[in-house]
Parts: structure tokens; C-alpha cells; sequence
């Protein structure tokens, strides 16, 4: 099998097709695992939070906002049952307690305060008098809606909290726990809502670190200047900064670009960025090489979106069982000095 990179452009636009298909074979995809990160709620201890809810709440009978405060603050995790209870963000949460309480509750309070917690679910919150307020208006409100349950809304729109365990209120919410739930209507609420959506979000950058990763230690035990660039980061020339420049961004010769998506919609988007990339390139004096490292079953879809990435960076695409022939097969090989 014949690599695009091991091809001249001429060839490549003669006929794409073999060359789509080689880098659809080399495609690899671990959509099946993720990486936990900081911050994972491990489940043992997340049955602690619901336990321990469960006991404050004299078995989901009363929800009292003063008594589960006082216990939140000693044991804060019961905070994050609540909210998975809601099936809110915590910017969502925020947001609804800032309406319903006298008291603001920034979006950036409720992801820091979420993400205090789950890294440390069980160590006691310290707070000052802001933060009290704020962690109180959240509990009320919390209280207020799983009390209310689903309000009747029109037959063509779905309430958040049109859940299982949600709809009728408290009463909902001790019926599941002391009855268990309904498998159907727990898949179903799974279709609703995808499985681990909310985690593989929070880990997203973490997915897309492997691949920088590998090239990052490709590059440096080849003894290849660069730069890194950091997310968000604006540099001269670029209106996206690429994920790799050679040797700088003063004096590009060679951009990288990683990307990994399970998506193909996404990916569209992707190759897209890639191909501005290329346009960058051929509007400066001198022009750089475009390089793409790309991952996951998403680029694995629409070929005439592979065709034009190949015709983007000449043939220079690179996938995780290809990267180790990147140096050799690009200009890459003459800043390698090891």
C-alpha cells in the first residue's frame, strides 16, 4: 500500500482514491476508552453522596436546604448527586438560582465550586460570606425543583425534569429509590441524554493531548526545533495558531496539525481549518509546509473530505500508525539533527 506522503501531488490528483483508502486503513479509533482526568468521581464514592443524601433527607421524604447545606459543606459530593439528580451544567444551575433567589450565582462560580468538589469530593468546603450565600441560593433552588417536579407544558416541548425519577417531585424520587427503576425508562433517558456525554466533554482535550503528545516526543528525539503553541494563543500570521510550528513562529517552514475527532461532522470542520492553513501558506513569502496528524473514526467517513485534505497539504497526512515516518517524509527531515 502507497502512502500519500510517499507520493508527488501529480499522482495524487490522478487518482485520489487509492490513497483515501490508505489512510482510511490506518485510521485508528479509541473511542471505546477514556481517560479518566482530574477530577473523576470514582463510584464508590459518588454512593456515598447519595447514601449520605439519602439519610439527610429522611429517605428522600423532605429536602430541607438548611440541613442539606450544613451536611454539603462537611461533605460536599452530596452536591454533585444533587446535580446529576437535576440533570443540570452547573452554568445551568447557576443560572436558575440567580432567577430564583435573591442572591447572583455567577456560571464561573458554579464550574469552579463543581470542579473543587470532584477533585476533592470528600474534604470539607471552606467558604467565606460570598460563597456561603451562593452555595445556599444553589441548595434552595435545587430543593425548590426536584419538590416541583415537571410543570404541564405543551405536548411538542419536554420539560428537563420530565425524568423518571423527577417528574412528580419527591414523591418520584423516593418511589425510584426504594423501588428501583424501570430498565426501559432508564435507556431511554440514556438515548436522551448519551452515555458518559458529560464526562467525555470534561476529558476532550485530554483525548487530543495523545496525539500532540506522540509528536511532541517524535520531534524531540529527532532534534527538531519547535513550537508548541498553547490553546487560544494568538500569534502574528496566523488567525488560528497551528498546534506545531518549525522552527518558530518567526520563521515558519513547517505547521503541524493534530486533530482527533469520533465525528465526522466535526471533522469536516477540521479539515476545513486545515485548508486555511494551506491558503495562509501559499499568500506567504516564503511558503511552509502543512502538515496533518489526524485520529479517530470521524476523518474515516466523508472521502471527498479526505480528498481534500490530501490536496490541502500535498499528500502530508499522517495518522497514529504513520506518525514514525513523518520526519523522513516531509521537510520536517532537514531540521532533524539527531
Amino acid at each position: 500500500m502507497k502512502y500519500p506522503f510517499e507520493a508527488p501531488l501529480e499522482e495524487i490528483l490522478n487518482d485520489p482514491e487509492p490513497f483515501v483508502d490508505a489512510i482510511f486503513a490506518s485510521l485508528e479509533s479509541d473511542f471505546l476508552i477514556l481517560p479518566k482526568g482530574k477530577g473523576f468521581v470514582e463510584y464508590a464514592i459518588f454512593e456515598n453522596g447519595y447514601e449520605l443524601l439519602k439519610s439527610v433527607t429522611h429517605n428522600f421524604a423532605v429536602f430541607s436546604p438548611e440541613h442539606i447545606y450544613e451536611v454539603a459543606v462537611q461533605n460536599p459530593v452530596i452536591l454533585i448527586v444533587i446535580r446529576t439528580m437535576l440533570g443540570f451544567t452547573p452554568p445551568e444551575w447557576a443560572y436558575l438560582a440567580s432567577h430564583r433567589t435573591p442572591i447572583s450565582v455567577s456560571q464561573n462560580y458554579a464550574r469552579s465550586l463543581d470542579r473543587k468538589i470532584r477533585m476533592s469530593p470528600e474534604t470539607p468546603l471552606h467558604l467565606n460570606k460570598t460563597s456561603e450565600q451562593r452555595l445556599k441560593a444553589l441548595v434552595q433552588t435545587a430543593c425548590q425543583l426536584l419538590e416541583e417536579g415537571a410543570p404541564d407544558i405543551p405536548s411538542e416541548q419536554i420539560h428537563r425534569l420530565d425524568k423518571v425519577d423527577t417528574k412528580t417531585g419527591i414523591d418520584g424520587i423516593r418511589h425510584v429509590a426504594n423501588m428501583g427503576v424501570p430498565y426501559a425508562m432508564l435507556l431511554y433517558e440514556r438515548l436522551l441524554g448519551r452515555p458518559f456525554a458529560g464526562h467525555r466533554d470534561s476529558v476532550s482535550e485530554l483525548i487530543g493531548d495523545r496525539l500532540e503528545l506522540e509528536i511532541e516526543h517524535l520531534l524531540s528525539r529527532s532534534g527538531v526545533s519547535f513550537r508548541k503553541t498553547k490553546r487560544a494563543e494568538r500569534m502574528t500570521g496566523f488567525d488560528q495558531a497551528p498546534d506545531f510550528i518549525i522552527p518558530s513562529e518567526f520563521n515558519p517552514h513547517v505547521v503541524i496539525e493534530a486533530k482527533i475527532t469520533e465525528d465526522d461532522g466535526t471533522a469536516r470542520d477540521k479539515v476545513t481549518r486545515i485548508q486555511h492553513l494551506a491558503e495562509i501558506s501559499a499568500s506567504s513569502n516564503p511558503q511552509f509546509e502543512v502538515i496533518a496528524c489526524i485520529g479517530g473514526r470521524g476523518f474515516g467517513v466523508r472521502r471527498e473530505d479526505m480528498k481534500k485534505l490530501l490536496i490541502a497539504t500535498q499528500g502530508k497526512v499522517f495518522t497514529m500508525s504513520t506518525l514514525d515516518r513523518m520526519i523522513e517524509n516531509t521537510k520536517l527531515k532537514k531540521f532533524a539533527s539527531m
